[in-house]
């Protein structure tokens, strides 16, 4: 079993660099929100009530629930249609806005007179301290059932695959008569052999009869099947779900224990998960049913889909906010050896510190060659990782470490000193320079910490006035002694190596 699994990660990587998503069209029908982050500085107490005070110091708004979906698969290079309902108010237009900007096709219906379903979350100093949800749940009118059910005949044989995304907020509520789009939608897809994959929600599974494959978390999936104990009982549970609901598959999402995919004529697939840190859960769902549909799309198997989707959701997770998984960080988890998805340009700089900036974390920020990755290195990245929330370390260019160091350095190219640097858990990002000193990038990031060595005054350090007129402040780390990497490079020189 353990083989079939290695030799079907082999596949993987070798087909990884050759997807390519801007071939495939696929539709997303569903509940579709706005997300609001509001970073704020909390500093004191109400004198009205014992509540803290949040000075509002920006606002940010991104895509949520089936349009973080459709952004994912944008994200991913796909051609992407959005289906669902709005309202003709403010949040609806940022939402089409949002949209727009992605190049999404949008067949999203506003209402006149209806609300945009959208969540705003409070942040101060990287914690949540309020949600705001501003929603009206209810089953379509007769005539938005029907422009939705337009849209979907016009969209679907279009399609290679068709997503529906169900945050019970109305879209896929039964009619009267008890009709539902989801059957509409998955009858319509059958007929022209395209696969349905449903983001569930509730307890009337019998919406979903059909679906190619359903992907509940494990609460949901114990609420379909009841309480069970053991990988055995699961599977059978699976399996009992999937003949009660003519489901061909179902792919459970279980958190910290990975996910499990249960097919009709296969043996159960248990899979890791893959986030070394959790940071914030917030739309891997949506990932992990948007990357497994894109796999599908491109030609990928169920079980390599799967795969590919459970790496993509340990990205997610270690973001802050409803954050999509990138085309660069999918392709550099599917191509062994390849740069880490921590390695970034410094035109990629400006997103990255603006999604940080509003969910409130503190940067700080270390430079050097890092040459021949050492203790003292270690030292320094996981002392300056100590001091906030997020870590940037910029490692000279080759040009730069000969200019500095002689002809002779650096001893490994800068690919594998940035991947090195990269595999440090306590690292966030890594960027490359070119400068004798890293002022330029001290200059744009303008962090919060300033770390460097020991061996310098802080009168001495680059950038250090920079950042204490901003409120930033200079943190030495003491040297470990004996310890460099001129010294590791001098004793194997004068060490005879032995085979």
């Amino acid at each position: 079993m353990y083989a079939a699994i290695l030799r079907r990660q082999i596949r993987i990587w070798r087909k990884g660099p050759r997807m390519n998503f801007s071939t495939v069209h696929i539709l997303v029908l569903g509940d579709v929100m706005l997300d609001e982050y509001i970073a704020a500085d909390v500093n004191r107490i109400s004198p009205e009530a014992p509540v803290p005070v949040a000075a509002i110091r920006r606002r940010r708004h991104v895509l949520g629930g089936a349009a973080n979906v459709a952004r994912n698969l944008a994200q991913l290079g796909c051609q992407v249609t959005l289906a669902g309902l709005c309202g003709q108010d403010a949040a609806g237009r940022v939402l089409a806005d949002l949209l727009s900007k992605e190049g999404m096709r949008n067949r999203l219906h506003a209402v006149h007179g209806g609300m945009t379903i959208q969540k705003t979350r409070v942040v101060s100093q990287g914690q949540q301290m309020l949600r705001l949800d501003q929603e009206e749940t209810a089953a379509p009118t007769r005539e938005q059932y029907a422009i939705l059910l337009a849209a979907l005949g016009d969209v679907i044989p279009q399609c290679r695959a068709l997503i529906l995304s169900d945050y019970a907020k109305g879209v896929f509520s039964r009619m009267p008569d008890g009709s539902c789009l989801a059957q509409e939608a998955i009858a319509l897809a059958a007929a022209k052999g395209i696969p349905v994959c449903v983001d569930p929600k509730g307890d009337d599974w019998l919406r979903y009869a059909g679906a190619a494959c359903v992907t509940p978390n494990a609460r949901e999936f114990e609420a379909a099947a009841g309480s069970f104990s053991g990988r055995v009982a699961m599977a059978a549970k699976a399996v009992e779900l999937c003949d009660r609901y003519q489901f061909e598959r179902l792919l459970v999402t279980r958190g910290g224990k990975g996910m499990a995919l249960f097919e009709r004529d296969s043996p159960p697939l248990h899979i890791k998960a893959k986030a070394k840190e959790v940071i914030d859960v917030s739309g891997a769902g949506d990932t992990v049913i948007a990357v497994l549909a894109a796999c599908l799309a491109v030609g990928l198997s169920w079980a390599e889909a799967a795969h590919s989707a459970n790496m993509a959701a340990g990205v997610v997770v270690s973001k802050a906010g409803t954050s999509p998984i990138t085309k660069g960080e999918f392709e550099a988890l599917h191509t062994p050896g390849r740069s880490s998805p921590k390695i970034v340009q410094t035109g990629q700089l400006p997103t990255l510190l603006a999604a940080w900036r509003e969910a409130g974390d503190s940067i700080a920020f270390a430079s050097g060659c890092f040459d021949l990755l050492h203790a003292g290195h270690v030292r320094l990245v996981n002392e300056a990782a100590a001091q906030c929330d997020r870590l940037i370390v910029a490692l000279h260019t080759d040009n730069a470490v000969r200019r500095l160091k002689g002809a002779s350095r650096p001893v490994q190219d800068a690919q594998s000193r940035a991947m090195l640097v990269a595999a440090m858990e306590s690292v966030d990002a890594v960027v490359l320079f070119d400068d004798d000193t890293p002022l330029t990038l001290i200059r744009e990031i303008m962090p919060d910490v300033l770390v460097k060595g020991g061996d310098c005054a802080p009168q001495n350090v680059a950038g250090a006035d920079l950042v204490t007129a901003g409120g930033g402040q200079v943190h030495l780390v003491e040297l470990v002694e004996g310890v460099s990497t001129t010294q590791l490079f001098t004793r194997i020189g004068t060490k005879k190596l032995c085979l």
